[in-house]
């Protein structure tokens, strides 16, 4: 392992803790949150590269522990969402209504056609890397539509964004100390993704240079 990639899960890691401290402090989502990105995430681990698969054979502790983390930590977010008494009633749906199904079906046949080997456990991967690049644009959406974004959400969408920044690095890093790394999809799907976010760090850090409330246009 190498500091881009403890640093990009460390910030992963502070991206689910903000979002969860927000949920249990103050009993509510306040509508910014998307409760599709958050199942779109907890997804994406479940198909994540053979060697980390934590159902299949445990190779490496600190993967096991890291990704019981995030599914725990992401499947008490649905639950909190979708069954808390009091956090429910906060969760807007009619604004959340990004349908993933276009996002879903369309990751899982460009994994059948653009993998790089046609196996079962690869193209699971590949789907993951895919599906990941573009799980951000529900939650994206959502802020498009509520304009007004409190600090916690907006630190939150910004964290994820440099967790994925953090993995292009270490992507870079392990491609030219690792002779044996050659592979290419990490790399695109890491690109679009953080692409996807580039509207949104605009907006975030000019609203931090100008102290004021972080909006993104309509």
């Amino acid at each position: 392992m190498n500091i881009f990639r403890l640093a990009g899960d460390m910030t992963h890691l502070a991206s689910v803790l903000v979002l969860l401290l927000k949920i249990h402090t103050i009993k509510s989502c306040s509508g910014t949150f998307s409760l599709s990105l958050t199942q779109l995430k907890s997804s994406t681990l479940w198909f994540s590269p053979p060697d980390t698969w934590i159902y299949s054979q445990i190779l490496s502790l600190y993967n096991t522990v890291m990704k019981l983390i995030f599914l725990g930590s992401s499947f008490s977010i649905v639950w909190y969402m979708r069954h808390h008494s009091i956090v429910r009633r906060s969760y807007n749906k009619d604004q959340d209504t990004f349908r993933r199904f276009f996002l879903v079906l369309p990751c899982l046949l460009l994994a059948l056609l653009i993998n790089e080997n046609f196996t079962f456990k690869e193209v699971m991967w590949t789907f993951s890397l895919y599906l990941e690049a573009v799980a951000i644009l529900p939650q994206l959406v959502l802020l498009q539509r509520t304009r007004n974004i409190d600090n916690l959400t907006g630190q939150y969408v910004f964290f994820l964004g440099a967790y994925r920044g953090l993995y292009i690095l270490n992507w870079v890093y392990r491609y030219f100390t690792e002779p044996h790394y050659v592979h290419w999809i990490p790399w695109i799907s890491g690109l679009v993704q953080t692409l996807l976010y580039a509207d949104f760090f605009y907006y975030y850090f000019d609203s931090w240079k100008n102290n004021k409330n972080l909006q993104l246009p309509a």
